[in-house]
């Protein structure tokens, strides 16, 4: 754990680092890029590097880290780690990159706070960088194990066997391994990230969540196009646009820490938009193992026009003994006529308290119904969530 000398320095400087952050992580990944363009092709989503968030992630992931090795010092904080390492898997990061990432991190940190970096302050933050790396080289190393692939080695092709319009910006592929080898083993609630060469010959991934046939050959992935002519939607929009019946995509081994659990709880499955992915992903394995555990799908869309995998939901809670579910619609029509109207409100309905809960979608949409589930009195502990993305709410659910 920190030493003691570099806990004192770091607490002293924290502040101050902390409020840095956000100039200290722009000037770090506009000098590494400017540097090392190679990492931009396959490595790293330029859409979140445009819109930020990979930046805040980064900056929130080291504050979040950094607090806790002072506010628990004799304890790991690999939980907190946990889903940056399967992130971190999910893009083939290996041991070497953290040395890249060393170096114009620490650099930029000096341009940015000058003076005030004195060698002790630059050793202390020195034994932070190294131990959340080594923390998180430590779990990316036996999730790799884990997947049954070399470090980095995660990518295999698949063949598209169907194409499904869910919605007008909603489609399914699904996919089994075009070499016809067996399928990777996957959990139901994880993920797969797709690779793409774009036009203008630049790789980029995308993170897509298994919303069907974790187990067998089959896997399926259902992708919502986001639209705009900016980096944030160039991938699904090239998916929606060209991918058909018999092309080949390249995805990684699965991966992801939400992942459903082997208990006999109840389960509280909550999402809105495209995130109820992962949730369609589970009840298929319910349904698949015929499972007798009690369900609660809660579901919140525009309109049942835009609700993808709808027929899929219902399909599967009719196929559980004791499974139900709940939808919202800020657009009601008649094809919902059991529907409730506006955003999700979980006044009135019954929740048990010993639920475990899936929840994803939205930030916004999380956070205000993780506030209405602690409200109703269901533990912290209990919720699980997913977020599409860097996660922005790292520090903010944990704390």
């Amino acid at each position: 754990m920190l030493s003691a000398e570099s806990a004192r320095v770091v607490r002293a400087t924290l502040p101050a680092v902390g409020a840095a952050l956000d100039e200290i992580t722009t000037r770090f990944y506009a000098t590494m890029f400017a540097e090392r363009p190679e990492l931009l092709d396959g490595m790293f989503n330029r859409g979140n590097q445009a819109s930020g968030a990979q930046r805040q992630a980064l900056a929130g992931s080291i504050a979040a880290f950094a607090s806790m090795l002072l506010e628990h010092p004799g304890i790991r904080p690999d939980d907190l780690l946990a889903r940056i390492a399967h992130k971190h898997v999910a893009v083939g990061v290996t041991d070497d990159q953290y040395t890249i990432v060393h170096k114009y991190l620490f650099g930029a940190i000096a341009e940015v706070l000058g003076e005030a970096v004195t060698p002790e302050v630059a050793a202390a933050w020195d034994e932070v960088y190294w131990l959340m790396a080594g923390a998180l080289i430590a779990q990316e190393a036996r999730l790799y194990q884990d997947a049954q692939v070399e470090p980095g080695m995660i990518w295999q092709q698949w063949t598209v066997v169907e194409r499904r319009e869910e919605t007008p910006d909603t489609v399914s592929f699904l996919l089994r391994p075009a070499d016809g080898s067996a399928a990777p083993p996957a959990r139901a609630g994880q993920y797969v990230s797709l690779r793409v060469l774009m036009p203008d010959g630049v790789h980029q991934l995308r993170q897509y969540s298994l919303s069907g046939a974790s187990g067998g050959r089959l896997r399926r992935i259902t992708v919502k196009r986001v639209h705009g002519d900016g980096p944030d939607g160039e991938v699904s929009t090239l998916l929606h646009r060209t991918v058909r019946a018999g092309d080949e995509l390249t995805l990684s081994v699965p991966v992801g820490d939400v992942v459903l659990d082997d208990t006999d709880s109840p389960l509280l499955l909550v999402s809105a938009g495209i995130g109820c992915t992962p949730m369609v992903g589970m009840l298929e394995h319910l349904a698949a193992t015929d499972s007798g555990r009690p369900v609660l799908a809660l579901h919140a869309d525009r309109s049942p026009a835009d609700h993808a995998l709808r027929a899929d939901t219902h399909r599967l809670v009719a196929q559980l003994p004791d499974a139900r579910s709940v939808f919202w619609y800020e657009e009601p029509s008649a094809e919902e006529p059991h529907a409730r109207a506006g955003l999700m409100d979980l006044t009135g309905i019954d929740l048990p308290a010993d639920a475990t809960v899936y929840l994803c979608g939205a930030l916004p949409f999380m956070r205000a119904v993780r506030e209405q589930l602690l409200r109703a009195g269901i533990p912290a502990r209990r919720i699980r969530y997913e977020v599409f993305g860097p996660d922005l709410w790292l520090a903010d659910a944990t704390a």
